[in-house]
């Protein structure tokens, strides 16, 4: 395979991650603000935008179909522009006596797009690069994917919120910010048009194309599976559930145990500092994994991304009138999760090595989905049995087994050297 060697990786590695990102933090994560904002109750939240993750949690049933015909960049262009409708479509429904079904469809839609995107996105990272620039471009790729989804918990929040200001009606902010996501969207699709390379995809012979099964089988016979999957469900298993309940929290009333923060200022939060720290953390990964290798940083970036969540138990138990504090939470709870999600990323990667890493790459990140969509789904009836104090320490304990799999987990000692090599 040959790619034109005009593409600069810096650039269109960046670009197609945030083009990810982006509509995966509007469907799961914007979602929550939007739909809190609208009056929706938090375990409705919880339940029904947990329930969106599952196209990334079954996307692998159709990643064989992008292995096997068209070009990772034709999919990965036309499911973008699927998702600059779809926004269109949320935007113009926001409105309706109907709209928390009407959006949730549209959601729908743009769940399984976004799934698909993120199959040949993915592919054409894995196909595009030697092993060696795999590693080394992981820190960029996560950190500009988590980019993109600050982009939308905060800019976009932040625009809503003005526009909630502005308009004195939340629907209609929330109805002119998804408009401005799918014009965001063309335009970014554009950009990826232009600075993906062109890569010459390996093709094997029709008479030898492997079945479905066969391409699904591989992938539970690789070495020590069980506890391989077992890590990608666990990792997280606590910030699963601090994801949909951390901006509720700094919404809801202070009477309700929240922090009464405004919209704006969540978006500000998220986006501004917390982008920064993220930046710095995500960087900062790829490069200590690249030279020393997974093993010697596994257990440091698993205290990293679990450890601040700490942060948000004092929160909780303050309720702080200082937006200082809040931010200072946020901002540690990034950088340490830009840190500690490289070494999650490259376990993917080192679990889809293979012959059929597209469809392998698909079938890890669907159980990461997974590990994000069950325990997500709960989290908003945890939060309302538990209050915000019980729910915090809970997420809290949530990650002991994450450790515990970040110790045990199978993998080579010196990954990041044997990528070089």
């Amino acid at each position: 395979m040959t790619q034109k060697p005009s593409k600069n990786p810096w650039i269109w590695i960046a670009s197609l991650y945030l083009t990810e990102s982006i509509p995966y933090a509007i469907i799961i994560s914007v979602s929550v603000v939007m739909y809190k904002n609208l009056g929706i109750s938090n375990a409705d939240i919880g339940l029904y935008t947990s329930f969106l993750y599952l196209p990334w949690v079954i996307k692998p049933i159709w990643s064989p179909v992008l292995e096997l015909f068209g070009t990772k960049k034709k999919w990965f262009l036309s499911m973008q522009l699927i998702l600059s409708l779809v926004f269109l479509g949320v935007g113009l429904t926001t409105g309706t006596s109907q709209f928390f079904v009407i959006t949730l469809a549209f959601f729908w839609v743009g769940a399984f797009a976004s799934a698909t995107n993120d199959i040949a996105s993915d592919g054409l990272y894995l196909i595009a690069l030697n092993p060696g620039e795999q590693s080394f471009f992981v820190g960029l790729r996560s950190t500009f994917y988590r980019i993109g989804f600050l982009t939308g918990q905060g800019l976009i929040v932040i625009v809503a919120g003005l526009l909630e200001e502005k308009f004195g009606d939340p629907a209609q902010a929330w109805s002119w910010t998804t408009i401005g996501v799918a014009s965001l969207m063309l335009i970014l699709t554009g950009i990826n048009y232009l600075s993906t390379p062109n890569v010459l995809e390996k093709r094997i012979a029709k008479a030898d194309q492997p079945s479905f099964g066969k391409v699904f089988s591989t992938f539970f016979t690789k070495k020590n599976i069980g506890l391989s999957l077992g890590f990608v469900l666990l990792y997280r298993l606590g910030e699963s559930q601090l994801v949909k309940m951390a901006s509720p929290f700094f919404l809801d009333d202070r009477a309700a145990g929240g922090l009464g923060l405004s919209t704006t200022e969540v978006g500000f939060i998220y986006g501004t500092m917390g982008v920064i720290a993220l930046l710095i953390g995500g960087i900062l990964g790829g490069i200590v994994i690249s030279r020393d290798g997974l093993g010697k940083w596994m257990m440091p970036m698993a205290v990293a991304i679990n450890a601040p969540n700490i942060g948000y138990i004092l929160l909780s138990w303050s309720q702080p009138e200082s937006i200082v504090f809040a931010s200072s939470v946020v901002v540690i709870e990034q950088l340490g999760y830009g840190f500690g999600f490289a070494a999650y990323m490259v376990f993917l990667i080192y679990l889809a090595e293979g012959i059929f890493k597209t469809a392998h790459y698909a079938l890890a990140t669907g159980f990461m989905a997974m590990g994000m969509m069950l325990p997500g789904m709960l989290s908003g009836y945890m939060q309302e049995w538990l209050g915000y104090p019980g729910f915090f320490v809970w997420v809290v304990l949530a990650t002991i087994p994450g450790f515990a799999m970040a110790y045990w987990v199978k993998y080579p000692r010196e990954f990041g050297k044997k990528l070089e090599s």
